[in-house]
């Protein structure tokens, strides 16, 4: 073979590599183009923190009225009160309970749960107010406030019930009929015989085993407590009366206008998220960590100190993540408005001057949450009274109550037991203990300013 004739092809052959290069170049670089010239792929755009903060709301509001956090395994698979309430004909046990019991007793009904024929039965007299069966009913409905029924498949028996923080602390505004109503959430359930409830249980013994007392025992602290009460320091310090002989439970307290309020309980103990994880957990009997040393203290807190409160441990918390949301959620729960007309207008004025001035009321109750700005904690003696509630807590004081809607929870009385039954009376009780020299139509100017609040 010639040179020329292998020089020839030699040069074929680089041709085509060049043009194959060139065609793998120029494949890149359309592939580049197509690559630049493709629409940009959609980036999630955040959320504005106005539609956060609505989000978090209404998640805090479905924890608050609808989250048992679990505590159906105490409320009936421990005490079986799911029995009790659905009654022998309905496969539990004893006579049950039916709506005209369970009104009775304080629990409510949210109307706007109910369908408009069972509205229309109800305002027409056609439902059976006294069968268990209709109680069934109205928990399949979930118009039971704070109150959860548990049911089989099948939907024909219930097999257990748990509790939400709506079963104290909401009520309804009775505008179908007594008990029935639309929700007001955040305020005291004062007609809420709590301790009647809990006393219909078939299984008491695991409340006796906890207290270290027998059941008979129980039943009676149970039924001393009354209407709108609960005693929430009996499972720490298992001091069921005071020295007097009454009953040491407490007013069921408002969790509404707690907005800039430091401690929120009769004796401080902690912050609203800090008492969310202690009555979530040890008193609603939810499945959650909760850690306070201070209950490790068996002088004072002889019951939390033998059960080991102050360190609860479980595998599925159902509590803790929820605690934000439902804390901002109660700090959006306002006071509310006096209705127009619950009080007079010109002795409320002279009552705020009083207030703020001879009456040195505004010296604790600052506004606008009427509380101490920051440490809102008293020693007994500054307000003359007792110890006894306040040595049950961890610092041995009492708070100042937050004034804004306190026209909206007197009934069963004020300061921590009710005591006072009146707020002429606590006012009275003020004018002895600080010399005030209040004439009796200056006390009444301050209770009328007490109720525009």
């Amino acid at each position: 073979m010639s040179g020329r004739h292998v020089r020839g092809k030699v040069i074929a052959r680089l041709k085509r590599l060049f043009y194959a290069a060139a065609l793998v170049s120029l494949g890149g670089a359309v592939f580049s183009l197509a690559a630049v010239s493709k629409p940009a792929a959609r980036h999630h755009t955040a959320p504005s923190k106005e539609k956060q903060a609505t989000a978090m709301f209404r998640h805090g509001r479905s924890i608050f009225r609808n989250d048992t956090f679990g505590d159906e395994a105490f409320w009936g698979g421990t005490l079986q009160l799911h029995k009790a309430i659905e009654g022998a004909k309905n496969g539990g046990v004893g006579g049950g309970v039916s709506p005209k019991t369970a009104l009775a007793v304080g629990l409510k009904v949210d109307v706007t749960r109910l369908p408009k024929a069972v509205k229309k039965a109800l305002a027409a007299g056609k439902v059976n107010l006294d069968d268990p069966a209709t109680t069934l009913a109205l928990l399949k409905l979930d118009a039971v406030v704070g109150l959860k029924g548990r049911f089989t498949q099948n939907g024909k028996q219930l097999k257990s019930v748990g509790i939400t923080c709506a079963i104290c602390h909401s009520t309804v505004n009775n505008s179908f009929a007594p008990g029935i109503g639309k929700r007001l959430d955040g305020w005291p359930n004062r007609d809420l015989n709590v301790g009647a409830i809990i006393g219909l249980s078939p299984n008491l013994q695991p409340v006796a085993d906890v207290l270290g007392a027998d059941v008979d025992t129980v039943k009676k602290v149970l039924a001393s407590w009354g209407p709108g009460k609960f005693d929430a320091e009996l499972f720490m310090d298992g001091k069921a009366f005071r020295p007097d002989g009454k009953t040491g439970a407490t007013l069921i307290p408002p969790a509404y206008g707690l907005a800039g309020v430091n401690l929120h309980t009769f004796e401080g103990w902690g912050s609203v998220p800090y008492w969310n994880a202690f009555v979530a957990i040890l008193e609603m009997h939810g499945q959650g960590n909760f850690t306070d040393a201070r209950l490790d203290n068996a002088a004072k807190f002889p019951v939390a100190a033998r059960n080991h409160f102050g360190h609860v441990r479980t595998t599925h918390d159902r509590v803790t993540r929820k605690l934000p949301a439902l804390h901002f959620y109660q700090m959006a729960l306002h006071a509310p408005r006096p209705p127009s007309g619950s009080f007079d207008a010109k002795k409320a004025a002279l009552g705020k001057k009083l207030f703020e001035g001879k009456a040195t009321c505004a010296s604790c109750h600052v506004k606008p949450t009427f509380t101490d700005p920051g440490w809102n904690m008293h020693a007994p003696q500054e307000i003359c009274t007792d110890s006894f509630q306040a040595d049950r807590g961890p610092d041995g004081l009492y708070r100042t109550t937050p004034l804004r809607g306190v026209w909206a929870h007197g009934k069963g009385g004020y300061y921590h037991d009710g005591r006072y039954p009146t707020l002429g009376a606590v006012v009275e009780h003020y004018n002895s203990c600080f010399n005030l020299n209040l004439s009796a139509g200056e006390q009444s100017d301050i209770v009328e300013y007490l109720k525009s609040l």
